[in-house]
């Protein structure tokens, strides 16, 4: 049996199981019916399928349990669930793609991709051994690059960026820096503690991108959109804490609580005239000077 199969009935596996716990039987039918579909070998034995549940842990550090009470396999998610939710995503488009000949001819990929990405193991590894790491940074507003060394606490993703969320020894405060923006990274034998009191869930909890205020508290926002463009807001929400106030055929009304950044702001005029800000009345009157502005450079 060749690598590409045994990966993809990983994928099989996961999959079928996400969806549902499911005996040994239902999942050894559901290979079956792939191997016919895709012209593949997925068939295993019960001695092979225990072999492939220790490999997912393992390899993937996705969980496969037993119930012995309904006699089904299942996902332990526990805590880990969020992270193991994006894993699988990216497992299963790399699995689609891995069984998938030319490409090119029927999936049209984004040419405008960011790099950096190829450093997120070295940070990671530095996160979790808590090492200082040194890199040069390029800031979009500056010229010059400048040498940084900071401890990194934590990776954040925001519209298809990465970000070391870290704290800059130059000024020791904590700060984001896009992968896509530094070079030379090493990583130092220099150790350094968490603070007990920095979470980043926490860090970015009211904030929307990467900007995370030092000061001042978040704030109440409430937005309206057409009916057109709130199916899209109702299906993918701009923030956790979005709360529908009202749902109609004339708009759709929705309230966050909120820090009023650079980045929040970019994303409300990125809407245009599907959007019009409720509350409060000081981020409605920037967002009218900001389309006033931009009304006169045409």
């Amino acid at each position: 049996m060749s690598k590409i199969e045994s990966i993809a009935r990983y994928s099989l596996i996961i999959k079928k199981i996400q969806k549902h716990p499911a005996s040994f039987n239902e999942i050894s039918d559901y290979l079956a019916l792939e191997s016919e579909m895709l012209g593949y070998n997925f068939n295993v034995s019960k001695r092979t399928f225990q072999r492939d549940i220790r490999d997912i842990s393992s390899i993937y550090n996705i969980d496969i349990k037993y119930d012995f009470s309904q006699k089904v396999y299942y996902i332990d998610f526990d805590e880990k669930s969020e992270i193991i939710e994006r894993m699988l995503d990216a497992f299963y488009t790399f699995n689609a793609f891995n069984l998938t000949e030319r490409l090119s001819d029927f999936v049209h990929f984004e040419k405008r991709r960011p790099h950096g990405t190829e450093n997120i193991n070295e940070i990671l590894n530095a996160i979790k051994n808590r090492l200082q790491i040194t890199f040069a940074y390029q800031k979009f507003s500056d010229d010059a690059k400048s040498h940084r060394t900071v401890e990194p606490y934590a990776l954040k993703e925001f519209k298809n960026r990465w970000y070391v969320v870290a704290k800059d020894l130059k000024d020791h405060k904590v700060k984001t820096f896009g992968l896509d923006r530094l070079s030379k990274l090493t990583t130092t034998k220099t150790k350094f503690e968490i603070p007990n009191d920095f979470n980043v869930n926490e860090h970015f909890k009211y904030c929307f991108g990467i900007i995370s205020p030092d000061d001042g508290m978040p704030q109440e926002v409430i937005l309206s959109f057409d009916p057109f463009q709130g199916k899209y807001i109702k299906s993918l929400p701009l923030h956790e804490s979005q709360v529908i106030i009202a749902d109609s055929d004339n708009e759709l009304r929705v309230k966050l609580t909120i820090f009023i950044t650079y980045d929040f702001i970019k994303e409300i005029l990125s809407f245009g005239e599907m959007v019009r800000v409720i509350e409060p009345v000081a981020l409605m009157v920037e967002i009218k000077k900001a389309l006033e502005k931009a009304l006169k450079s045409y």
